[in-house]
């Protein structure tokens, strides 16, 4: 099904190049989108922010859509990638939340095996306004850009249900995760399920390729992953396969788990600039493809700081087919967009095919 879509994009297409890529097939350049392009660094999303909450802009269609395609007019990335909030679909299980400056806040925290209980499987019409951004994002794409759409992925949006909000150390995830199995095994697996379905959703209703973010899988050592973690993040990727588009494995702070990352599935795996992208991808394999992974706060420093991330990235992946040229994480706030551009025009240069 995947290949009878990609088929009828042109080559030379943002979209094109990003699949190709995807699928490990040599684009006309290597494609270049950036993790959390979408709002943030602009100043006009820096206007509709004093206005809307984060929630409120990304339950909004027409302001979702607008956001998203703030870095594809401006910048010229390959993909757009959507707008909204990893906690999004954790409203439709039953929780009660709000995103704050220091990050999400859960107010009826998970702590008990009744508390998983209480919590049900999303539907398609719980996020209904996010399905809704999708169709109209696609619509003004036209087809020259790829649609991302993306979930959390069950151990990082577990961690902020237990922990009730952001942390550093993941005492209280842990902790249950160490004593209490059971109803770990419980709230990872109706998180897996709700991703499964929200994902299901967002390619039903338009996007081209799905991310899966699991930002605080680095906390974990690999006994513990494969445990404890990686049999839910593999029941998703698998239940990907299925649904006809490619599939990106994002995390960080995880070298020591790339070789288990790459085995719960992804057809791409995205690395954090911790580790060098060729060595990563020697340990991943070729068999899949690679994203990433220059140091985002290069962006922050001079052209020639840039310039010199950008060479090293593109030596390392070494003109082999199935790279996308991103951040090893996402786009800092003070990154002047004019940059991000410059960025954007040097690797589809360098790498003209």
């Amino acid at each position: 099904m995947a290949q009878a879509v990609e088929t009828a994009f042109k080559r030379g297409t943002g979209v094109a190049r990003f699949l190709d890529s995807c699928n490990l097939r040599q684009p006309d350049r290597t494609p270049v989108w950036f993790m959390r392009q979408a709002g943030r660094c602009f100043p006009e999303y820096r206007a509709m922010r004093e206005k809307y909450g984060i929630l409120e802009m990304a339950k909004t269609p027409e302001l979702a859509a607008k956001v998203t395609l703030m870095p594809v007019n401006a910048v010229g990335v390959d993909a757009a990638v959507l707008y909204a909030d990893i906690m999004i679909p954790l409203e439709g299980m039953g929780v009660s939340l709000e995103i704050l400056p220091g990050g999400p806040v859960i107010h009826n925290p998970i702590r008990t095996m009744a508390d998983v209980q209480a919590l049900r499987v999303v539907e398609p019409p719980d996020v209904q306004n996010v399905l809704d951004a999708i169709k109209l994002i696609r619509h003004e794409l036209e087809g020259k850009q790829a649609v991302i759409g993306f979930s959390g992925a069950p151990f990082t949006l577990a961690s902020y249900l237990i922990e009730g909000g952001p942390s550093r150390t993941f005492e209280k995830a842990k902790r249950m995760m160490f004593s209490e199995p059971d109803t770990w095994a419980a709230l990872m697996d109706i998180l897996a399920d709700t991703c499964i379905v929200y994902l299901q959703a967002q390619v039903d209703a338009g996007v081209q390729a799905v991310q899966m973010f699991d930002s605080w899988v680095g906390a974990l050592n690999p006994n513990d992953y494969v445990r404890s973690v990686q049999p839910y993040t593999k029941k998703i990727f698998d239940a990907v396969k299925g649904m006809g588009v490619p599939s990106i494995h994002f995390g960080t702070g995880d070298s020591s788990l790339l070789e288990l990352r790459r085995d719960a599935g992804g057809d791409v795996i995205s690395v954090d600039w911790r580790v060098n992208l060729d060595d990563a991808w020697r340990r991943i394999g070729y068999d899949r493809g690679i994203q990433g992974n220059m140091d985002g706060t290069r962006l922050l420093a001079s052209w020639d700081a840039v310039e010199t991330g950008m060479r090293e990235v593109l030596a390392q992946a070494a003109n082999r087919s199935g790279h996308i040229f991103n951040l090893g994480h996402g786009i800092q706030p003070d990154t002047e967009p004019a940059m991000m551009a410059r960025l954007v025009d040097a690797v589809h240069r360098e790498t003209e095919r």
